[in-house]
């Protein structure tokens, strides 16, 4: 394997700030069956909230497939000009009580993961990381009426059986999430991942819900204090756009409330069980599901 470290440029006086050593990472990338945007939402919100450094950046001619993932532009009267695309990078930032985490995001690499994993490796125990949080969003079949659920993973079993009393087994296409979770276990190093479900016919849309939380369990796993106001603000306004929408579409109703009535079985029997363990036999079928989402998105203003 070719040298990993050529895959980034890093800021080594930051990198060795004592400060940052010691600290917790959360990842949060774009990717593959991402659900409710939740990692552009972590990435603004972070960013613009709190105080960052950039530690180390991403070399996208390496990582990237722009034929495949093309770059914006805009087009200016006469001219086309560059538009901002999010950066592949690794962030020091400090939360509002001053302490320390660092932050990976950006877009999921579509080349060369095993490089790329080992690249955050390198620089993880380069900080002496204390524990690695993943968050991200996956569809399901899941009310928007309802409290989110999250399945946590990872090799940190005594925050895990906090949150699951349900063992489900399951086959899937992997995220490159998901290969720095597991690797990061394989070298010995504290991991655990929070997955959203987002309701699948809200799966495109921006659910600021989802991200607190995300923050509230990262919260919970590491004491950090990550801001969230803004975050329940704009997501009272979204919550009531969507109510607005779906009562007006009879059948989209019809589709939410046996949703609505298979979360509340589940959780009644079982209150921290994660529905990735559900009998698909109980779920809406594909069918019901389409056709309720034609009709939801057919209500939409088109600026939404």
């Amino acid at each position: 394997m070719v040298d990993p470290s050529e895959l980034y440029m890093a800021n080594a006086s930051l990198l060795d700030d004592a400060r940052l050593h010691g600290a917790p990472l959360l990842i949060s990338l774009t990717g593959y069956a991402e659900g409710g945007q939740i990692s552009d939402q972590v990435r603004e919100t972070l960013l613009e909230s709190l105080p960052h450094e950039v530690l180390a950046r991403f070399d996208p001619d390496q990582l990237q497939d722009y034929r495949a993932r093309r770059p914006h532009v805009r087009f200016v009267e006469d001219h086309f000009e560059r538009t901002e695309n999010a950066d592949l990078a690794l962030y020091g930032l400090t939360d509002s009580l001053g302490r320390p985490f660092s932050l990976l995001t950006g877009p999921e690499p579509d080349l060369q993961w095993n490089r790329f994993v080992e690249a955050v490796i390198q620089l993880a125990q380069r900080l002496d990381t204390s524990i690695v949080m993943n968050v991200t969003g996956v569809p399901m079949p899941v009310p928007h009426t309802r409290p989110f659920l999250v399945s946590v993973h990872g090799n940190r079993t005594d925050l895990v059986e906090q949150n699951h009393n349900q063992r489900p087994v399951a086959e899937m296409s992997s995220s490159v999430a998901q290969q720095l979770e597991i690797r990061f276990g394989e070298v010995g190093m504290d991991t655990i991942g929070f997955t959203v479900h987002v309701p699948q016919y809200l799966a495109d849309a921006r659910l600021p819900q989802i991200t607190v939380a995300a923050f509230e369990h990262a919260a919970a796993a590491t004491g950090l204090t990550l801001p969230t106001d803004a975050l329940r603000d704009s997501g009272a306004e979204v919550l009531h756009r969507v109510d607005e929408q779906v009562a007006a579409a009879p059948e989209v109703q019809a589709v939410i409330e046996s949703m609505e009535n298979r979360y509340d079985e589940l959780t009644a029997q079982a209150p921290q069980r994660s529905l990735l363990a559900g009998d698909e036999s109980e779920l809406p079928d594909a069918d019901e599901i389409g056709a309720a989402v034609e009709a939801f998105l057919a209500n939409q203003p088109d600026e939404e």
